[in-house]
């Protein structure tokens, strides 16, 4: 799974990064975040027609869609759910039954985004008792890329002209692990490879099969793991010091 990650690149670094033509979140710029955990805000990058806008033929469905950055919740909540609590239990989209399940089919057909990070965390099982965290990122140190999906929730509760009436959350999508990095932890985030960025954003492309065939895992050689302190495991930890290379616990994976 992916339970952790660090997005610590400025705003202006990621409108540069992944091409976008309108910054959603104006006014808003998320602190550097070394320790991102489920329901915190995230950014996406994602594609949607600009509300309001018209197409040349005066309906607004015939507008063309524009990449945008948003902050979002990271754990999806699906339209149908009846509390939002449950986006703290979908975090992640296994990309085996993405297009299948009930949660994420909907938005895996129209609402994919990309969510940029540093890297990710996982933990090596030592023992019964003891886990050794590892910061898993593009060996390049370039961003990562992360497969994820979005959807709106409607707070019935809220009227309609209350600004958070609607919340927009997110998931990861995840693969399995190989290689070294199965070794770890048996999955992994999937990334979607800078050249697919298009496509994979394009909300025009509908079929599942041709959403799918976008996913490919990433090539072993252009991620590298390392251990780090187990201070990551507390999510009140935060700070660059948390990407510091450590020693290894005793019978961990060097």
């Amino acid at each position: 799974m992916c339970g952790r990650y660090a997005s610590a690149r400025k705003k202006h670094e990621l409108l540069e990064e992944f091409r976008v033509a309108v910054d959603a979140v104006p006014d808003k710029e998320l602190r550097e975040d070394y320790n991102v955990a489920p329901t915190k805000e995230v950014y996406a990058v994602l594609e949607r027609k600009p509300k309001g806008e018209k197409g040349q033929d005066g309906d607004e469905q015939g507008a063309s869609a524009v990449r945008q950055l948003r902050t979002l919740r990271w754990g999806l909540v699906p339209p149908w759910a009846k509390d939002p609590s449950i986006g703290s239990r979908m975090i992640n989209a296994r990309v085996e039954t993405v297009a299948e399940k009930p949660a994420y089919k909907r938005a895996f057909a129209q609402r994919r985004c990309l969510l940029p990070a540093d890297g990710y965390y996982e933990w090596y099982q030592i023992d019964k008792k003891r886990k050794q965290p590892y910061f898993i990122h593009p060996a390049d140190g370039s961003v990562m890329a992360m497969a994820g999906l979005y959807e709106f929730w409607r707070d019935r509760s809220r009227p309609d002209d209350d600004p958070e009436a609607w919340l927009v959350t997110c998931t990861v999508i995840t693969t399995t692990a190989e290689d070294h990095l199965g070794r770890i932890h048996d999955r992994m985030p999937m990334l979607v490879e800078r050249e697919r960025w298009d496509d994979w954003l394009n909300p025009g492309l509908t079929e599942p099969a041709d959403a799918r065939a976008l996913l490919v895992p990433a090539s072993p050689d252009t991620l590298e793991a390392y251990p780090v302190s187990t201070a990551v495991n507390s999510v009140r930890n935060n700070g660059p010091h948390l990407l510091e290379r450590q020693e290894p616990e005793e019978g961990a994976l060097l």
